[in-house]
């Protein structure tokens, strides 16, 4: 073989994969999920009912980047990667879910965490229906999560002038919520600073205790770690609450979000 058609080997071998990873880049990661409904108490029991759906709401700080060539061929393989292990890892976690839902088609996390903990304000308040036994349910959601073996660490008690992550309270939401978490990440998706509002009451004027302000906090804090919502109805990152504890899927699914590099998986 001469230098010639060593060198159009060579080329096509280079186009064939250039091919490939063009072709996993239109690949589909938003499969539509199938209809899932919450289970609902009768009206006629109030006090045994779940209480209405913590939600999340989030704001991106995407800066501008100076590099307006896109993404070189490497960072392409790396993202068809991620995108595989994705894919492969459905049904044992909803991350594929957690993509479709963003705005953005990134992954959004903390990054490097555990030595150096994200620093957290928990607030108290004087409106009704607080009661200081909603931080300890509080710090309660926070070490379950812990618990999971997820590598984010998270510093409690700062003050509200040091703090990366703000916790505070309103009396109750004008919509179906019980909580809201607004994040904000960089523009590789490493999450930067969060403000976590939880209410006293829920929408229909019903007053939470302890117990629910921890089921409302462990969703939050799903929100926090960079989960989005399940369209399960038996994790508790489901947009309804209904179950009142993390499960097997969304450990799994926070499990392997931090295995992943934050980022556009376009």
């Amino acid at each position: 073989m001469d230098d010639r058609q060593r060198t159009r080997l060579v080329g096509w071998v280079i186009a064939a994969m250039m091919l490939a990873v063009a072709w996993d880049l239109v690949g589909e990661l938003r499969h539509p999920a199938a209809p899932v409904s919450a289970s609902r108490l009768p009206a006629a029991a109030p006090a045994a009912a779940a209480p209405p759906p913590p939600t999340r709401s989030e704001a991106g700080t995407e800066m501008p980047s100076a590099d307006t060539t896109g993404p070189g061929y490497l960072d392409l393989v790396a993202r068809a990667e991620i995108r595989r292990r994705i894919r492969a890892s459905y049904p044992l976690t909803y991350l594929r879910d957690v993509v479709a839902e963003s705005n953005d088609s990134m992954l959004h996390r903390w990054d490097d965490r555990v030595a150096r903990p994200v620093r957290v304000y928990l607030g108290s308040d004087t409106i009704p229906n607080f009661r200081p036994t909603f931080l300890d349910a509080i710090r309660a959601a926070f070490a379950r999560w812990g618990e999971t073996g997820v590598p984010v660490r998270f510093d409690l008690t700062v003050d509200s002038t040091d703090a990366e992550v703000r916790f505070v309270w309103r009396m109750k939401f004008d919509i179906d919520r019980t909580g809201e978490t607004d994040l904000e990440w960089d523009r590789e998706g490493h999450l930067r600073t969060a403000l976590v509002t939880i209410s006293t009451f829920d929408p229909r004027g019903r007053p939470l205790g302890p117990d629910d302000v921890r089921v409302v906090a462990l969703h939050e804090i799903g929100h926090l770690i960079g989960l989005d919502h399940s369209p399960d109805s038996t994790d508790l990152m489901f947009a309804k609450a209904v179950v009142r504890d993390l499960s097997a899927r969304d450990i799994a699914t926070a499990q392997l979000l931090y295995q992943l590099a934050p980022g556009s998986l376009r």
